[in-house]
């Protein structure tokens, strides 16, 4: 019988999609990259879904982020996706986790429960936690490097995190899990230098911030805000969804 599975079970046979409808994974960031991982993963045929972020939707998401509409502004960006996934497939497990994760809030989360790991979150320190954490447990896990201020989505491929250069983000990374023992680290990265973004008061959240009174981790908190586009974020999830449904196919 038909599903809306159908054409992907002609590329994996049952057999893989059986290992796809068993498979958990967790996705830690819920935004540009994140949000397209997820997607592609439930549209994949993943049958249960972790989501960790403690963001809520603004307007300024809406170029890149695929959960991000008119009508979800101010929502929890794990309930909305959420949503999307459970529309595209009812039977699927979702769980959502209004966490941001870091050093201090890892102790929250059981990393050895998941099939695979995906990080998609854009803080050093999480990135590195997550790392040490997956690695420990012996979980496969997958992390985007910089994405923002690049507008050549074809520049993005797979390596090893110690085979990484230009990108300055996978430099930082490379230093500290050296530091930490961390042997490998697959991850999806780009060597086209990030553009400085133009700098336009009437654009900016700096004098323009519609972040709700009492909100805690603004963007006008960062040292700088990326720019960023509707395909490059994109094209990292992608990319990062589409190794996870091929190694998770292939595993026993």
């Amino acid at each position: 019988m038909l599903n809306q599975f159908s054409r992907t079970e002609l590329i994996f046979g049952k057999d893989g999609m059986s290992k796809l409808f068993r498979a958990k994974t967790a996705v830690f960031g819920i935004g540009g990259v994140g949000g397209y991982t997820v997607e592609a993963l439930a549209r994949s045929g993943v049958g249960r879904i972790d989501l960790f972020d403690d963001d809520k939707i603004c307007v300024t998401n809406m170029n890149r982020q695929l959960h991000a509409t008119i009508k979800s502004i101010g929502k929890y960006k794990v309930d909305a996706a959420k949503e999307r996934i459970l529309e595209i497939n009812p039977n699927a497990v979702v769980n959502t986790h209004k966490i941001f994760y870091t050093p201090d809030t890892s102790e929250q989360v059981d990393l050895s429960q998941y099939d695979y790991v995906i990080d998609a979150i854009d803080t050093v320190s999480g990135k590195i936690e997550l790392a040490v954490k997956a690695f420990a447990c012996g979980v496969p896990l997958i992390s985007s490097m910089g994405a923002g201020n690049k507008i050549n989505a074809a520049d993005f491929e797979v390596a090893d995190i110690y085979e990484t250069s230009v990108c300055p983000l996978a430099k930082v990374m490379r230093h500290e899990l050296r530091r930490r023992g961390i042997p490998r680290l697959k991850v999806v990265y780009s060597k086209e230098p990030a553009r400085c973004p133009q700098k336009d008061v009437t654009a900016g959240c700096e004098a323009n911030c519609v972040c709700p009174p009492g909100t805690e981790r603004k963007c006008v908190n960062r040292r700088q805000i990326p720019g960023s586009t509707a395909f490059v974020p994109a094209m990292v999830g992608l990319i990062i969804a589409g190794e996870v449904v091929c190694q998770l196919t292939m595993n026993s």
